[in-house]
């Protein structure tokens, strides 16, 4: 089995590439860069892949609401050139997507099924929308994952950094934090999600999977667990979406239901809590 792995050098594709069992060609922008085609093209014949994993995308959110065409020629035109590509070769493609998908019902509580309508709320929301329902349509052979929140101890590379890093940063700075506490989903660590995604190939199912880790909380309640965890005393201010004032608009709730993921045989990943644990160890350790 060979895989070309897209954004093999952000944080998920660091924590994905090591665990895929087969070849794997890890390529960077300089051979897959989803607004070249022609350069997509020329590194798949090259290549010959059985699987292309996306692990790349815009993910500036909050920029995304001004420049609302950057963010659509990645997550969505991008996403349409390589199912094609995918489609021509048939060759299975992996392709991630948000939680972002979801976010008009601002009384949800239930976790968000894959057949439930999505309604994004934001440029970035959409234009990934937008992006799975190219892969959908067109490749026939394709596994489109919903994810959410992601960390990982490489760093979030177009973005410099992840949210533990930042609060850890912003702490160390001494000074209080504001953090919003009406926003409840499921922050990820990429190890899990790689871990998972590699279970779910195995399988051969394709369609669409929601896979973070287990539970839910705020991020508010994710800085104090991050502190806490880490022991430091930080005085964390819980605030609304509103106060924060970010330019796109977050969903109130987006916590993702992972039946489907469990219906299969894939064991749904460890409760975020024990996640995090695990990624502070991870961090510490990589830098001694």
């Amino acid at each position: 089995m060979r895989y070309l792995v897209i954004g093999a050098q952000g944080q998920l594709g660091r924590d994905l590439c090591p665990r895929l069992p087969g070849e794997v060609v890890a390529a960077g922008r300089d051979r897959a860069d989803l607004l070249r085609p022609d350069l997509l093209q020329a590194t798949m014949a090259d290549v010959r892949p059985d699987v292309v994993i996306n692990c790349a995308a815009y993910n500036f959110v909050d920029k995304a609401e001004s420049e609302p065409e950057a963010a659509f020629a990645v997550n969505a035109f991008g996403a349409r050139d390589l199912a094609r590509l995918c489609a021509q070769r048939e060759c299975t493609l992996v392709h991630f997507s948000t939680d972002y998908v979801f976010g008009l019902d601002s009384n949800r509580t239930a976790p968000w099924r894959e057949d439930d309508p999505p309604e994004p709320v934001s440029a970035y929301g959409i234009s990934k929308l937008t992006g799975e329902y190219f892969i959908r349509s067109i490749c026939t052979r394709q596994v489109v994952i919903r994810t959410c929140g992601l960390y990982g101890v490489w760093g979030s590379g177009g973005k410099g950094g992840n949210f533990v890093e930042t609060m850890l940063r912003l702490a160390g700075q001494g000074r209080p934090l504001r953090v919003v506490a009406d926003q409840h989903c499921t922050p990820t660590y990429t190890v899990d999600l790689a871990e998972a995604t590699v279970a779910l190939l195995a399988k051969e199912k394709y369609g669409l999977f929601h896979v973070t880790n287990a539970g839910a909380c705020s991020w508010h309640e994710f800085a104090s667990a991050i502190f806490h965890l880490s022991g430091m005393s930080v005085r964390i201010e819980p605030i609304t979406s509103a106060e924060f004032g970010a330019a796109a608009r977050r969903p109130a709730y987006s916590v993702l239901s992972m039946e489907s993921l469990v219906e299969i045989g894939v064991a749904a990943p460890r409760p975020w809590p024990e996640a995090l644990a695990a990624y502070l160890h991870e961090r510490t350790r990589k830098t001694v």
